[in-house]
């Protein structure tokens, strides 16, 4: 088929008439279908159900550095979930500090106490006035509403095929004390998949900001959640910060959220010693210790990081057909109609797809009243606002396969019958 834009008012007419027959043909069928969140899906959930029986009434709760597991104290985690965790982020065991299940609580707590302590000798932020955020987007939702629930101004960045475009980072951050930080999902960002390049890594890590308290937030959701056989390759930040001294600027998070249970997983940030400390002073009013049980659990489950990726192989056997199928599906249904555009990631949890400006909120209408969910139309922006109404995150992880493809073909019938309602205008 033509391009739509290239069709004449007549050809177009009768491709929204078309269209929309089929659309009222899947509305007729009462679909319930969920593709709004990034989520694990059972098949997935099922693969750590061997970590349930990783302690027993006969388990030795003592570690390295704690008598007894089930018992208070060990403010920072136990000694071999450390470790762990330092090997998945490759970096020293001293840096880490392990949490709850949630890396998101650990990112909250970690604003909450620059607001409320302050850092690197400054006052806490919300004694400065009017502070900002770099946002990059399309990007992480709860990233923004992290920072709108804090009520700091949020200053959207575009995103590159690289990374945020640096050009603007390094002039807005050298320029203006009040930005304190900047979002980051370095390897296959949320939504796009994009992993940022080498030359993104060490222009972050050699940032010179005007603000002594700026902080880079570097979000490793996905650094071992590769979908393919031709994974991407991220530069080690706190490497490359070593070289500058600029270790202070960066907290580091990641989880086992997608790895073994969402709900009950096992969080992680790594830091600099002076930003531990500060973090430390917190939390020791906070908690006297997170749950050291489960820490315990996924060690000995896992036993050690190489454990960790053959699992990972696992869940890779899982996604990779269903990201080909979305992937195929997009191709095949939108290829060639100058509608839509899409990414094509090698990890991680999105598939990004830009559709006809002015389109994506009608577009996520159109697939709700058929019966399928997806995440808002504006969520990848700051304050809800995607300026061009153009991008729509899709979550391919959470439907079995078989309602994944019914909802690609209705999230594609929808793209189509967005666009030509709009052309025909």
């Amino acid at each position: 088929m033509a391009q739509y834009s290239s069709m004449d008012k007549t050809a177009l007419t009768e491709e929204y008439k078309t269209l929309t027959q089929a659309y009222e043909t899947y509305k007729a069928q009462g679909l319930s279908l969920n593709m709004a969140r990034g989520k694990p899906g059972s098949e997935q959930l099922d693969l750590s159900n061997g970590i349930l029986g990783a302690i027993t009434e006969t388990t030795n709760f003592q570690t390295a550095d704690c008598p007894d597991c089930r018992n208070y104290g060990g403010l920072t985690g136990i000694e071999e979930a450390r470790k762990l965790f330092a090997d998945i982020l490759g970096v020293d065991e001293s840096m880490i500090f392990v949490g709850g299940n949630s890396s998101l609580n650990m990112m909250f707590d970690t604003i909450a106490c620059m607001m409320e302590q302050g850092c690197s000798g400054e006052q806490p932020w919300n004694q400065q006035g009017n502070i900002k955020f770099l946002c990059p987007a399309p990007g992480y939702d709860r990233h923004f509403g992290v920072t709108q629930y804090f009520g700091i101004e949020m200053v959207t960045v575009p995103m590159t095929e690289n990374g945020p475009d640096m050009d603007i980072v390094e002039n807005l951050v050298s320029n203006d004390a009040s930005i304190k930080g900047i979002w980051c999902v370095p390897k296959y960002s949320n939504p796009q998949g994009i992993t940022y390049s080498d030359e993104t890594v060490k222009r972050f890590a050699a940032l010179k900001p005007a603000a002594k308290d700026f902080r880079i937030m570097w979000d490793n959701a996905y650094i071992i959640h590769d979908i393919n056989d031709t994974p991407d390759s991220l530069l080690n930040i706190f490497d490359e910060a070593k070289k500058n001294g600029s270790e202070d600027m960066i907290f580091e998070f990641c989880s086992t959220s997608k790895i073994t249970f969402p709900g009950a997983g096992v969080a992680a940030l790594a830091a600099s010693k002076n930003n531990l400390d500060i973090l430390k002073k917190r939390y020791n009013f906070q908690t006297i210790g997170y749950d050291k049980i489960n820490m315990l659990r996924h060690v000995n489950f896992f036993k050690n990081y190489e454990g960790v990726l053959e699992h990972m192989k696992k869940h890779k056997a899982v996604l990779q057909p269903r990201f080909e199928m979305v992937i195929h599906t997009l191709e095949s249904e939108l290829g060639g109609l100058g509608i839509a555009e899409w990414t094509n990631p090698n990890g991680g949890y999105f598939v990004s797809v830009d559709v006809l400006e002015g389109c994506a909120k009608r577009v996520v209408e159109l697939c709700k009243n058929a019966g399928v969910v997806l995440t808002g139309a504006g969520a990848t922006f700051p304050y809800g606002n995607d300026p061009k109404d153009s991008n729509i995150r899709v979550a391919p992880t959470y439907p079995p396969v078989d309602e994944l493809k019914k909802a690609m073909d209705v999230f594609c019938l929808c793209v189509k019958l967005a666009a030509a309602e709009k052309l025909c205008q």
